[in-house]
């Protein structure tokens, strides 16, 4: 009986082990898929022309979860006339951190640069886009550098740990 007890707590640890690295794993794509976002919003807005609502469900329709139920979220809250584009983008950024692998750093890029969605002029949301997308690079390469040094790391000590626990125990 001990060692069914034993057995389960090491599978348990281990399991926490590769959900922290599948956590570190998670980061980098869902990143690029930000950046991919705001890539097509810049040419939805500044070629097609599109209201925000429709260049928001257009970003939907090409990138996968979590990013494409973040914009049809938002494409979706948009329809309510009374809504303010910033705090609906905000509320939406803050479930988007809820349910993902998104880092602080990335939340507050993105809520930076929901100040300033519909805003500007053509050129100046370009600017704004760019800017965004320039930080996401940023944090990018930071998300690789992390999943690098420490995916296989967390994958260990979830083992290693519970090991250690064991036999201490024992």
């Amino acid at each position: 009986m001990v060692w069914i007890g034993a057995l389960l707590f090491i599978g348990t640890t281990t399991w926490i082990g590769f959900d922290i690295s599948n956590k570190f794993r998670e980061r980098p794509k869902l990143i690029r898929q930000l950046k991919n976002a705001l890539q097509i919003l810049e040419a939805e807005i500044l070629y097609s022309q599109l209201p925000l609502r429709e260049a928001f469900e257009s970003i939907a329709k090409q990138l996968p979860d979590p990013t494409k139920s973040f914009f049809q979220n938002l494409a979706s809250n948009l329809d309510d006339k009374k809504t303010d584009l910033y705090s609906t983008w905000s509320h939406h950024v803050d479930e988007l951190n809820q349910t993902s692998a998104i880092g602080k750093n990335e939340k507050e890029i993105l809520k930076q640069f929901g100040r300033t969605l519909g805003q500007h002029d053509f050129s100046q949301q370009q600017k704004h886009i760019q800017l965004a997308v320039h930080h996401l690079d940023r944090e990018l390469e930071e998300a690789r550098d992390n999943e690098f040094k420490y995916s296989k790391m967390a994958k260990s000590l979830g083992l290693l740990c519970g090991l250690f626990i064991v036999l201490l125990l024992i």
